[in-house]
């Protein structure tokens, strides 16, 4: 059996939900990881994402960097289409709106989460997209 750290993709969401974050919440040099549910765009399709976070003043943020590519990741074009979402972080799933940051409050949200995946900071140097933070803020 591979450690939750070993866990990617779909095994990962489908792991974290049977266990309700037991196996998958907490993941590579110590970050936590939140599952987003997203509708697809075109298909109108539930969609769910591991991703790392971190709270920051009552809201969740995350980054869609796929990497450094050059075209941001399919959640994000999904919520941009949607900014309607779901989260689960261990057992609590609520509904969310997602939003990009300002260029106002990135600096300090970008900071935030580079100190948990300094890689980020790599990703953007590989791109000239500008990779974006979002903010998801629970609703209700």
């Amino acid at each position: 059996m591979s450690s939750a750290t070993d866990l990617h993709g779909d095994p990962h969401v489908e792991r974290y939900l049977e266990t309700n974050g037991e196996d998958g919440y907490t993941w590579r040099n110590g970050t936590t990881i939140l599952i987003l549910f997203t509708k697809g765009r075109k298909s109108g399709q539930q969609r769910t994402h591991a991703l790392i976070f971190r709270e920051h003043e009552g809201d969740y943020l995350v980054v869609a960097s796929k990497g450094g590519a050059d075209a941001p990741p399919a959640w994000f074009v999904n919520l941009q289409a949607d900014p309607n979402v779901e989260v689960q972080i261990k057992g609590d799933r609520f509904p969310a709106t997602a939003r990009v940051a300002t260029a106002g409050e990135k600096p300090a949200m970008w900071a935030k989460m580079t100190e948990v995946w300094p890689d980020y900071d790599e990703y953007q140097k590989k791109t000239p997209r500008e990779i974006p933070v979002v903010v998801l803020e629970r609703k209700g």
